[in-house]
C-alpha cells in the first residue's frame, strides 16, 4: 500500500483538537477540542456526472461546516451511531450530548451530566442499540439508543477506555493501571484478559486503545486477529478473541497515542510519535497489517497526533494535530490481475468466511465469482492469472492457476510461502525470504506443460517445469532441491540478506535483497547470470520489454531506474539513470517499446518517453496495461464500493501525446506533414492510423508504405485489391467495409446498382438477417431466400432459440432441423404432424421414430417406423417400451419369427432373477394368456403350500382362471364379416379357423402340466372362495350357512389337505348342531391313512367326549327338501354341487331368480347380492340384473335367457 497526505483543514483560532470521529457510512467528520469547541465537517464526494472525469481523485471540499454549542470544558470524546445517525459527544465537565440531525443541520436531542466525575470514554455497539459509558472513578451506564438506562454499575476500578464486542455479548474494560478486564452486557465479570505486550516492558505502561473490528465488512481470513491493544510504549497485541494465547505482538518503537483498525479490518494505524537522528520528536503513523507486518510510516508535521479516524472503505485517513486535521489518501494493495480482457479481483463479503475472486470479462460483461479460502494474493499475464492460497496443512501453500471463466486448469503445492511473487507468458516466480520457486506453466510450443506429461519426453519436461532454489546460491543445481522441506521447517535456511522483491521477464529473473543487491538469473534454463548495486532497498521491480531497463519504487515511494545493459566499473554492472520520482505507487512498462512507461504520482498520472515526462492527467486508476500508445487504467476504489456489480465506466483509456499529434496533424495539417510526423516518431500503432487515413482518401501510395511500416501483410494486400477495381465507388465500399462500416459500404453498393455485392458482402460477414431482407426486397432469387432463412434458423438454434428457429426451419422447409428443434422443445405433437407430411420411405421418418422411442412414446414411435418402412425398428422399439401385444401383433403380421425368442429369453431371464410377476406381466401383454395362466397357477400352489393368506392364493387362482378364459376366447374367435357373393367360400374360412382354435385348445388342454387347470380353471378359485366364504359364516354365527358351504369342499380334496377340509366340516357341523354329519366327519378323519396315531388318537378322544353329550342324529330335514332329493346327505356327482350353488352365499340356485357372471360363468342369487354390481367370486362387473338361464341337457332351470360375452 502507498500513503501520502493530501489535504490540511484548520480549525479557527488555533483551538487545540482532542478527538476526531469519521462517520464511514454517511461520511460525516466530528472533530472536538479545548474551550468546547465541536465540528462537523463533511467532505464533497465530487461524484462526476462525465465518466472520462471518474479518473480525477475524489475532492476535498467542504460540503458542511457546523460548530456544534452545548460544551463549556474541553471535548474529549465523539463518538457516532451510523445506523441511527445519532452523535455522542462529552467534555472534561463529564457533561454527554446526544446530538440529532434535522434538516441537514445538527441539534440537541439528549443532554445528561452525572456531576461526579469525568467520561474517559463511551462506544456504541455494532449495531448501534446500546452505547456504554465509563466514568474515570469507575461508574458504568449502559443505555440503549432511546435514551433509556440499561443498567449501571460502579466497579472497583479506574476506567480509561471501553470497547464492546463484535456482537455485542462481551464488553472490554481497561484501566488507568494497564489491566483489561471482561465482562459480559450485563455487567457481569468473565475474565481478566492476559496481556502478553506487558511481559519485558520497563515501568509502568498505559492503555492508549483498544479496538475490536466489528466484521461488518467481512473477514479477509477467518483465523486473521480482530481485537488490537496498545500501550504508549508502542507495543501493540493483537488478538483474535479475548482468550487468544497466540496474539500477534508489534513493537512500533513510537510513543504511541492512538490506535484504529480500518473499516474491513485488514490494517490496523499506530499513531505516535519517535525521536529522530537529530534528538527531534517527529509525529508518524504506522500501518500495520493483520498478521502483524509493517506496510508503510507516514510522516506528519506537528507536535503530536491526538486522534485518528478512518473514513468508510478505508480509502483515506483524518488525523487530529495541533489544530488541524490533516487527510491521507491511502493506495491499498488490492489483490487482483488484469490479462487479455479479463479483469479478476478479490473482495469480502460479510456472509462467507472465503474470499469471493471474481472475474469480468470487460468485453462481454460477463462475470463469474469463484469463493477461495485464504487469498494471499494474484498475479495475471498473458492468457492465465494464478492465485495463491494458504493450504490446511502447516507450512502448505497452492499456486491455482485459472483462465479468464475462474476455471482451475492447472494447480501446484509448495512449501514456499508466496510473500513476493510475478508472472510471465511461462513462468510463474514465487519467493520468500530465503527461497525461490520458479514454476514454468507452459512453454512456447504448448499451451499448457501440464498437458503434455503424458508424452514420450515427459520425464525431461517435468523435471524442468519446477525449480526451487536459495537466494544465496550461485549455481542453482538439482542438488538444490534435495531435503528442501526439512531444511525449511528446521530454520537452517536462514538468511543475513533476506529477498524483498521480484521481478521476470520471457529472458531473465531479478531478484532483489534488502541490501540492495539484485541478482540476475537466465530464463528458461535457469543460470546465474550477474549482480547489480542499488542505492536503495527494493519494494516494486519492473522489466521494460526488452530487459534492457529496470524500474525501482523503494518503500518511501521513490521511483528510480537502472540500466542493466551499461557496463559499470570492475565488477559492477550496470548504472542508476538520473531520473527520480517521488511519491509514486504505480508503474508500467509499455510492452512494445522500451522507452514508454508510465506512472502513478500521488493523484497524476505521467508518460515518459525515455526520460521526459508528457503532461500530468488527474488519476486515481490502477495501470492494468500499456500497448499500443494507450494506457488502460481501472478504478478499483469505485469497482470495490459495489463489486458485485462492476460497470464498464470503470474502465478508462489514455493516448499518449505522440498518438494525439499524428490525429491533430492528419486533421489539420496534411498528410504528408504526417508522413514525416510519423517517420520521425515512429511506432507501428501510428503508422496504422497513417495507412488508416490514407485509405479513406484513396492515396493508395501512401497506404501502402504505412502498411510496410507496421508489417501488416493483410493491409498490403488489400491496397492491391482495391487498386484493381476501375471504379472509385467500389472502392470507397471496399473500404467502408475495411473499417467495418458496413452499412455505408451496402448504401454505396445500393447507389451504384449493385446489390449483389451488397448481399456477397453480408454473406461474407454471416449477417443473414440482412441477406433476407435484400432478398424479399428482390436483390436475390429464392433459393438465396431459403439459404437465408436456413442461416437464421442455425443463427437461433445456436443460442438455444428453439422457438424463432422452428420459425424459419418451417419457411425453409427444413425437415430434418425441425425434428431436431421440435425434439428439444418437447413439442411431439409437431414432431408427430411431422409423420403425415413426409412420404413413404422418407430417411428422416426412422429419426423421428427414435425420437419418440427415447421418449417412451410406442404408438407414434411405431407410426414413423412403419411409414420410413422399417418393421424392424418398429417391432424393437414395441420389445423396448414393453408394448409387448403390438410386437407380437406387428411380427404375427409381417411373419417376424423372431419375436417368440425374444419374448421367451425376456420371461426366462425375469424368472432367472425370481421376478414371476414381471414374467406374468411380459405375457398378459404379449397376449400370452395360456402362459401366465401357467405361471399364475404355479405361483397359487406355491402360495397354498407355503400356508400363505387364503385371499391372496384366491386372488392368484382367479388371475389365472382369468387368463384361460381370455385365451379360449381369442382362440375360438371368429369375425363373421358382411355376407357376400363369396359366402361359401368364407364359411369355409371361418370353418378351417374354428377348426384349428379348437385343435389349438385341445392342446393346450393335453398339457401335462397344466391341463387340469385349462380343463377347469376356476376350480381353485371355487375352492378358496368357499373356504373363505364359510369361514366368513362361521365368524358371522351363521352356522347352518357355515356347515352348507364347507360341506361343498369335499369336491375340492385336490386342493385342501382332506384333513384341514374335514376338521373344518366337524367344526361347523358342531355349532349347528349337525351332530350326524359330525361324526361322519371324525369316521373321515380316524380313518384317514397317512394320519399319525397320536393325532387319530385325540380325534376318536374328542369324538367320545361330543358323542357321549349329544347323539349322533341330524335335525330333521324339510319336506320339500327331501322331495326334490337335496338333503344333506345327497351332495350329488363331484364337481358339479358346486356350479349350482350361489357364490355370493353357497345357498341352492333352484328355481329362484339369479344372476350370472360373464366372465367365470359362476351364478349369484339377487336376494344375496345386496345393492353389489360385482361377481362374488372373480370381482368381476356385472351390467345389469340378468338371470340365470338355462344350460341345457334337461337341467332344472330353464326359459331364462344367458348374458356371455368373451372378455370382462
Amino acid at each position: 500500500m502507498f500513503i501520502y497526505l493530501s489535504k490540511k483543514i484548520a480549525i479557527p483560532n488555533g483551538v487545540k483538537l482532542r478527538c476526531v470521529s469519521w462517520n464511514s457510512e454517511q461520511g460525516w467528520i466530528a472533530c472536538g477540542g479545548d474551550s468546547g469547541m465541536l465540528k462537523v465537517l463533511k467532505l464533497d464526494s465530487g461524484t462526476p456526472k462525465d465518466p472520462k472525469s471518474k479518473m480525477a481523485p475524489a475532492s476535498s471540499n467542504l460540503s458542511m461546516n457546523q460548530t456544534l454549542e452545548g460544551h463549556n470544558g474541553s471535548v474529549m470524546v465523539v463518538n457516532w451511531n451510523e445506523n441511527y445517525r445519532k452523535l455522542t459527544t462529552s467534555d472534561q465537565h463529564g457533561l454527554i450530548i446526544v446530538w440529532m440531525l434535522h434538516k441537514g443541520m445538527w441539534f440537541e436531542e439528549m443532554i445528561n451530566n452525572r456531576n461526579k466525575s469525568v467520561v474517559r470514554d463511551m462506544k456504541w455497539t455494532a449495531d448501534g442499540q446500546k452505547i456504554c459509558i465509563v466514568y474515570e472513578d469507575g461508574a458504568v451506564i449502559v443505555g440503549s439508543v432511546d435514551g433509556n438506562r440499561l443498567w449501571g454499575k460502579e466497579l472497583s476500578l479506574t476506567l480509561s477506555l471501553v470497547e464492546w464486542a463484535p456482537d455485542g455479548r462481551l464488553i472490554l474494560f481497561c484501566t488507568v493501571q494497564g489491566e483489561c478486564h471482561v465482562y459480559d452486557s450485563n455487567g457481569n465479570p468473565v475474565l481478566k484478559m492476559t496481556l502478553y505486550c506487558m511481559e519485558g516492558s520497563v515501568g509502568q505502561a498505559n492503555i492508549i486503545g483498544a479496538d475490536w473490528y466489528d466484521g461488518l465488512e467481512g473477514y479477509s481470513d477467518p483465523n486473521a486477529p480482530t481485537l488490537a491493544i496498545g500501550l504508549d510504549n508502542g507495543r501493540v497485541q493483537m488478538m483474535r478473541s479475548e482468550t487468544d494465547e497466540k496474539a500477534v505482538l508489534i513493537d512500533t518503537s513510537l510513543r504511541a497515542t492512538r490506535i484504529k483498525w480500518n473499516t474491513s479490518g485488514t490494517v490496523l494505524a499506530v499513531a505516535g510519535s519517535q525521536v529522530t537522528a537529530d534528538m527531534r520528536e517527529a509525529s508518524m503513523v504506522q500501518f500495520y497489517s493483520a498478521a502483524g507486518v509493517h506496510l508503510r510510516t507516514l510522516r506528519v508535521p506537528g507536535s503530536g497526533i491526538n486522534a485518528l479516524s478512518w473514513e468508510g472503505g478505508g480509502l483515506r485517513i483524518a488525523l487530529a494535530v495541533d489544530s488541524y486535521i490533516y487527510f491521507a489518501n491511502i493506495r491499498p494493495d488490492y489483490k487482483w490481475g488484469y490479462f487479455g480482457s479479463t479483469l479478476v479481483y478479490a473482495f469480502n463479503k460479510p456472509d462467507r468466511a472465503e474470499q469471493c475472486v471474481m472475474f469480468w470479462d470487460t468485453e462481454t460483461n460477463d462475470r463469474y465469482a469463484k469463493y477461495v479460502k485464504k487469498l494471499l494474493s494474484i498475479r495475471a499475464c498473458g492468457e492465465y492469472c494464478v492465485l495463491a492460497t494458504k493450504g490446511e496443512e502447516p507450512d502448505q501453500y497452492i499456486l491455482i492457476l485459472c483462465n479468464a471463466i475462474g476455471s482451475p486448469v492447472d494447480s501446484k503445492y509448495i512449501e514456499v510461502e508466496p510473500m513476493y511473487m510475478t508472472m510471465t507468458q511461462y513462468h510463474v516466480i514465487v519467493a520468500s525470504e530465503e527461497l525461490i520457486y520458479i514454476w514454468q506453466y507452459r512453454t512456447p510450443v504448448s499451451k499448457l506443460t501440464s498437458v503434455d506429461a503424458e508424452g514420450s519426453s515427459s520425464l525431461r519436461r517435468k523435471e524442468g517445469r519446477e525449480r526451487i532454489f536459495h537466494v544465496d546460491d550461485k549455481q542453482v543445481t538439482e542438488e538444490n532441491l534435495v531435503g528442501i522441506g526439512d531444511k525449511l521447517r528446521s530454520g537452517s535456511l536462514a538468511t543475513n540478506d533476506p529477498a524483498c522483491a521480484v521481478c521476470a521477464s520471457d529472458k531473465c529473473l531479478l531478484v532483489g535483497r534488502e541490501s540492495g543487491i539484485v541478482s540476475r538469473y537466465s530464463l528458461p534454463h535457469l543460470a546465474f547470470e550477474k549482480t547489480y548495486v542499488l542505492r536503495c532497498r527494493p519494494q516494486v521491480m519492473a522489466l521494460n520489454c526488452e530487459s534492457t531497463r529496470m524500474s525501482i519504487i523503494d518503500i518511501n515511494g521513490v521511483l528510480t531506474f537502472f540500466d542493466l545493459v551499461v557496463q559499470g566499473e570492475g565488477s559492477i554492472q550496470g548504472e542508476h539513470l538520473s531520473l527520480e520520482r517521488k511519491d509514486t505507487w504505480g508503474m508500467c512498462w509499455s510492452n512494445d517499446n522500451p522507452e514508454l512507461f508510465a506512472i502513478m504520482e500521488k493523484t497524476r498520472m505521467y508518460i515518459f518517453r525515455g526520460m521526459e515526462p508528457e503532461e500530468p492527467v488527474l488519476s486515481n486508476g490502477f495501470i492494468c496495461e500499456f500497448s499500443d500508445l494507450q494506457i488502460r487504467a481501472v478504478l478499483l476504489d469505485d469497482i470495490m464500493r459495489t463489486p458485485d456489480h462492476p460497470d464498464k465506466d470503470y474502465f478508462i483509456d489514455f493516448e499518449t501525446k505522440s498518438l494525439r499529434d499524428t490525429r491533430h496533424i492528419l486533421g489539420n495539417v496534411g498528410i504528408q506533414d504526417a508522413y514525416q510526423f510519423i517517420e520521425d516518431n515512429s511506432h507501428p500503432r501510428l503508422w496504422r492510423i497513417l495507412a488508416e487515413y490514407a485509405l479513406e482518401n484513396l492515396n493508395f501510395m501512401i497506404a501502402d508504405k504505412a502498411f510496410v511500416r507496421c508489417t501488416d501483410y493483410q493491409g498490403i494486400q488489400f491496397v492491391k485489391q482495391l487498386q484493381l477495381l476501375d471504379d472509385p465507388q467500389k472502392q470507397h465500399a471496399e473500404v467502408a467495409a475495411y473499417f467495418k462500416r458496413f452499412d455505408q459500404a451496402e448504401t454505396i453498393y445500393a447507389d451504384i446498382d449493385r446489390m449483389d455485392l451488397a448481399i456477397e458482402m453480408r454473406m461474407r460477414l454471416g449477417d443473414w438477417f440482412k441477406v433476407e431482407k435484400l432478398a424479399q426486397g428482390g436483390a436475390g432469387d429464392d433459393a438465396l431466400l431459403f439459404l437465408a432463412w436456413n442461416k437464421i434458423g442455425e443463427y437461433y438454434a445456436d443460442r438455444q432459440k428453439w422457438h424463432k428457429a422452428v420459425a424459419y426451419f418451417a419457411q425453409a422447409k427444413n425437415t430434418e432441423q425441425l425434428v431436431e428443434c421440435f425434439y428439444i422443445l418437447e413439442d411431439y405433437v409437431g414432431l408427430e404432424k411431422l409423420i403425415h407430411t413426409l412420404a413413404e420411405g422418407h430417411p428422416i421418418l426412422c429419426n423421428i421414430g427414435k425420437k419418440f422411442m427415447s421418449v417412451g412414446l410406442c404408438e407414434q414411435a411405431v407410426a414413423g417406423f412403419l411409414k420410413g418402412a422399417d418393421i424392424k425398428a418398429a417391432i424393437d422399439c414395441c420389445v423396448l417400451l414393453n408394448q409387448w401385444d403390438q410386437a407380437v401383433e406387428l411380427a404375427e403380421r409381417n411373419d417376424f419369427q423372431q419375436i417368440e425368442g425374444v419374448l421367451g429369453k425376456y420371461a426366462s431371464y425375469l424368472l432367472e432373477k425370481q421376478k414371476p410377476l414381471q414374467a406374468i406381466e411380459l405375457y398378459r401383454k404379449a397376449n400370452y394368456h395360456n402362459e401366465a395362466s401357467k405361471l399364475l397357477s404355479k405361483l397359487a400352489v406355491e402360495a397354498a403350500a407355503t400356508k400363505a393368506s387364503p385371499l391372496r392364493v384366491k386372488k392368484l387362482y382367479v388371475l389365472a382362471a382369468v387368463e384361460v378364459e381370455r385365451f379360449r376366447a381369442k382362440t375360438l374367435s371368429t369375425d363373421m364379416g358382411p355376407l357376400t357373393a363369396d359366402s361359401t367360400h368364407h364359411t369355409k374360412t371361418m370353418a378351417a379357423q374354428t377348426l384349428d382354435g379348437l385343435m389349438t385348445l385341445d392342446a393346450a388342454s393335453a398339457d401335462g402340466t397344466t391341463g387340469r387347470v385349462n380343463e377347469n380353471a376356476w376350480h381353485g378359485a371355487q375352492a378358496y372362495h368357499f373356504w373363505l366364504l364359510a369361514h366368513q359364516q362361521l365368524y358371522d354365527g351363521n352356522f347352518d350357512a357355515a356347515r352348507r358351504i364347507a360341506l361343498l369342499l369335499s369336491e375340492f380334496e385336490d386342493v385342501f389337505e382332506p384333513i384341514d377340509i374335514y376338521s373344518f366340516q366337524a367344526l361347523t357341523c358342531f355349532y349347528s348342531k349337525y351332530y350326524g354329519k359330525c361324526s361322519r366327519a371324525f369316521i373321515k378323519l380316524e380313518s384317514m391313512p397317512g394320519i399319525p396315531v397320536e393325532k387319530q388318537e385325540s380325534f376318536a378322544e374328542l369324538a367320545v367326549s361330543i358323542f357321549t353329550k349329544h347323539p349322533p342324529n341330524d335335525p330333521n330335514m324339510s319336506k320339500s327338501k327331501k322331495n326334490r332329493g337335496l338333503g344333506d346327505n345327497d351332495l350329488g356327482p363331484r364337481g358339479k354341487i358346486a356350479q349350482t350353488r350361489c357364490v355370493a352365499s353357497g345357498k341352492e340356485l333352484a328355481g329362484e331368480n339369479a344372476l350370472r357372471c360373464k366372465q367365470c360363468k359362476h351364478s349369484m342369487l339377487s336376494t344375496e347380492m345386496n345393492s353389489r354390481n360385482y361377481c362374488a367370486l372373480c370381482h368381476a362387473q356385472l351390467p345389469g340384473n340378468v338371470p340365470y338361464g338355462s344350460r341345457g341337457g334337461g337341467g332344472k332351470l330353464h326359459n331364462m335367457p344367458i348374458y356371455e360375452d368373451s372378455e370382462s
